[in-house]
């Protein structure tokens, strides 16, 4: 028997994550933020073409886009693990494949720590001490963002042994990559843009 509660919490939960704030906070200043710089509606590109205060607020406002449905889900389901796995794949869809973007969108990676967040305070922390270190050593956030989400997975298992939450992290890391496809060409030839260490 189809739940259709669970239907409505995940097409609100996929507008929801919809909601383009890079692109929003983008136009607020005058700027189109999809011809701007890498054309990314993400915190990283809002920050290099408006300045670090918007790129900021996008990033508070995608990870809480994440975070909320996630976590209300939790107790709107009773802790069934496999509700929340489904909101919790959902909402990073919702960002990366926006309806109000014609099904293109960011690269969630603010959105997935969001979720993750959500899914285990713990294993966000460890991944985002992870991710920071990347980041500090390289200066490459889209390096520290592919490593850090490929790894977000394993550690959810190694802290909460629950395999319908990692299985959700696993998606979540997969999709993440797979929008870093462009960046990740660039790393291997040399020339990805770094946000710190700027030669």
């Amino acid at each position: 028997m189809i739940d259709t509660s669970l239907i409505f919490y995940l097409l609100g939960t996929y507008i929801l994550t919809s909601i383009p704030f890079g692109y929003i906070v983008g136009k607020f200043f005058g700027k189109d933020i999809t011809r701007e710089g890498s054309g990314n509606i993400g915190a990283t590109n809002v920050a290099r073409t408006i300045g670090k205060g918007a790129g900021l607020l996008v990033l508070v406002l995608d990870a809480a886009k994440g975070y909320i449905p996630v976590h209300y889900a939790f107790d709107f389901f009773f802790y069934n693990q496999k509700a929340v796995m489904l909101v919790a794949i959902t909402a990073i869809i919702g960002h990366c494949f926006s309806i109000f973007m014609g099904f293109k969108g960011g690269k969630g990676v603010a959105t997935g720590f969001g979720v993750l967040i959500a899914l285990s305070p713990l294993s966000a922390l460890i991944v985002f001490l992870f991710w920071l270190g990347v980041f500090l050593t390289s200066g490459y956030v889209s390096l520290a963002s592919i490593l850090a989400s490929s790894i977000s997975w394993v550690v959810m298992y190694y802290i909460e042994k629950d395999l319908y939450i990692s299985f959700a992290a696993l998606i979540i890391s997969l999709i993440i990559v797979i929008k870093h496809s462009s960046n990740i060409e660039r790393l291997l030839k040399g020339s990805e843009n770094r946000f710190l260490y700027k030669k």
